[in-house]
C-alpha cells in the first residue's frame, strides 16, 4: 500500500511537542509543507536535502503538491498547527485528496491550551476561526461577505467562544467589533500569546474597550465569555415590541401573520432572505434570527428610520437595512433563498420578474395581501413567469375585554400568497 501524505499537528515549542511517530517522520521526510516558522522549528529533525514548500498565499496548490510527491513515491510531510482538523488545513486536504491519500497525526491544540492556562472547561465552548482575507473593521449591517458578520453573531448568541484570531483580524479589531455591536458591558475577553514559547502571555479578564486599544503578540487565540447572551424568542414577538409609525401607529405586520409568513418561507441557517417594503421591520428581523442574512428595503424615509431602531432594540446583527424604492438598488444583493414583499409601491410586476429571475431553484416568495387588486395582479403576473403558487386567507380575531367580560375583535383579513419556481 502507497504510503499516504503525513499531515502533522505541530506546537510553537518545537520537536518538544512532538509524538514519537511524528518525529521519525521529521527523520525521513522528502517534501516538507508548511511556512517559514514552522520550518525553522525543527530545522535540527528536518534533512538538509527535503524540498520545502512555502503554502503562504498558494493554498490551493498545496494539494498538487501533495499529489506530485505522492506519484514519486516520496514522504510527503505537511505542518499544521496544532490539531489539523480543528480550523487547520486538515479538512481541506481530506476533501481534495480522499482519506486514503491523507493520515492526520494530530496534536494538542492551541486552542485546549489556551483554555487550560484560564482554567476554564471548553467542552461547551464554540470554536470560530478569523482566518480570512483582510475585509476592514466591522460594522453592524455588513453582510456575510465580512468574515466578522458571522462571528459577532455567535458572540452575541454564545456564552462562551475560543477564537483562533489572524494578524488581520487580531484582538483589536474583533474587539472593536464587539463594541460596534453594542455587546461590551456583558463581554469578558481573554487573550493568549505565543503559547508554549518563552514569551508567552496570557492577559484575562479584560474588557474590549481594553483590548480594543490594545497590541497583542503574534500568534495568539482569543476567549470571549457573554455574561448576558442574547435569549429572546426566534420568533412571534407581540406587535408591542416593535417601534411603529406615528400617527399610523398600526401600521405593522400582525404578529400571528408574522408567524404563517415566516413558516412559509421555509428558512435555514443560511437563508439568504430579501424583505421588500419592509415597514418597521417586524417580519425581516425576526426572520434574520433562524437565517443566515436579510436585506431590507423600504422607500419612506422615516419608516426606514424605525426599521433601524428596530434592529438596534433587537441586536440584530445579520440585518442590512437600505433606504430605496425596489426594484432599484437589489441587483448588488445575493440572489435569495427566501424574498417576503410587503410592500411593492406599484411596481409589483416588475418586481415579481425580477424575483422569479434572481430567486434560487428550491427559494420561496411570499407576499402578503389587503386588497383584491393587488392579489389580482400578483396571481396573473406569476401565473405569466411559470411559478407555483398557494394561497392562505387568514382572518384573525383578538380577545379583548368589556367590562368583566371578554369580547373577539377581529382583524383585518390577509391574503398570504406563496410562490415558487415551477418544475
Amino acid at each position: 500500500m502507497a504510503e499516504p501524505c503525513h499531515i502533522i499537528g505541530v506546537l510553537d515549542n518545537g520537536p518538544e511537542g512532538l509524538h514519537g511517530q511524528s518525529v521519525g517522520l521529521m527523520r525521513r521526510a522528502q517534501v516538507v509543507i508548511g511556512v517559514p516558522r514552522t520550518f525553522a522549528l525543527f530545522e535540527d529533525l528536518l534533512p538538509e536535502e527535503a524540498q520545502r514548500l512555502d503554502l503562504t498565499g498558494h493554498l490551493d496548490k498545496v494539494p498538487q503538491w501533495v499529489q506530485r510527491g505522492l506519484q514519486a513515491e516520496e514522504t510527503v510531510l505537511v505542518l499544521a498547527t496544532g490539531d489539523p482538523l480543528c480550523h487547520g488545513i486538515g479538512s481541506y486536504l481530506v476533501k481534495k485528496l480522499g482519506l486514503d491519500a491523507c493520515q492526520i497525526h494530530p496534536n494538542t491544540s492551541v486552542m485546549q491550551w489556551a483554555f487550560a492556562r484560564l482554567g476554564l472547561p471548553w467542552q461547551k465552548a464554540q470554536i470560530l476561526s478569523a482566518h480570512t482575507a483582510d475585509c476592514g473593521a466591522w460594522q453592524p449591517g455588513l453582510g456575510p461577505e465580512h468574515p466578522l458578520t458571522g462571528v459577532m453573531q455567535s458572540i452575541q448568541q454564545q456564552p462562551l467562544l475560543g477564537i483562533f484570531t489572524s494578524p488581520e483580524n487580531d484582538p483589536a479589531r474583533i474587539a472593536q467589533a464587539i463594541q460596534a455591536a453594542g455587546m461590551g458591558e456583558h463581554v469578558l475577553l481573554h487573550v493568549a500569546q505565543q503559547l508554549l514559547l518563552d514569551d508567552e502571555r496570557v492577559e484575562r479578564d479584560l474588557s474590549p474597550a481594553t483590548v480594543a486599544a490594545g497590541h497583542y503578540a503574534q500568534p495568539n487565540v482569543m476567549i470571549v465569555e457573554n455574561t448576558a447572551p442574547q435569549r429572546l424568542p426566534l420568533f412571534g414577538l407581540e406587535d408591542a415590541s416593535y417601534q411603529q409609525r406615528k400617527p399610523d401607529k398600526g401600521l405593522i405586520t400582525k404578529k400571528e401573520v408574522r408567524v404563517v409568513t415566516l413558516a412559509q418561507l421555509r428558512l435555514h441557517r443560511e437563508s439568504i432572505v430579501w424583505d421588500i417594503g419592509a415597514g418597521s421591520g417586524s417580519i425581516g428581523l425576526e426572520a434574520a434570527r433562524m437565517a443566515g442574512h436579510v436585506y431590507a428595503i423600504e422607500k419612506n424615509g422615516p419608516d426606514r428610520e424605525i426599521m433601524e431602531a428596530n434592529r438596534q432594540q433587537m441586536g440584530c446583527l445579520n440585518y442590512s437595512a437600505y433606504l430605496g424604492e425596489a426594484p432599484a438598488g437589489l441587483e448588488n444583493w445575493p440572489d435569495p433563498d427566501a424574498v417576503v414583499i410587503g410592500g411593492s409601491g406599484g411596481h409589483l410586476a416588475p418586481l415579481l420578474a425580477l424575483v422569479a429571475q434572481r430567486l434560487l431553484p428550491e427559494g420561496r416568495l411570499v407576499m402578503n395581501f389587503v386588497t383584491l387588486e393587488n392579489l389580482t395582479t400578483a396571481l396573473d403576473q406569476l401565473q405569466r413567469l411559470g411559478m407555483v403558487w398557494e394561497l392562505i386567507q387568514m382572518q384573525i380575531s383578538r380577545s379583548q375585554p368589556i367590562l368583566e367580560m371578554h369580547r373577539m375583535q377581529a382583524e383585518n383579513p390577509v391574503w398570504i400568497l406563496t410562490a415558487r419556481h415551477g418544475t
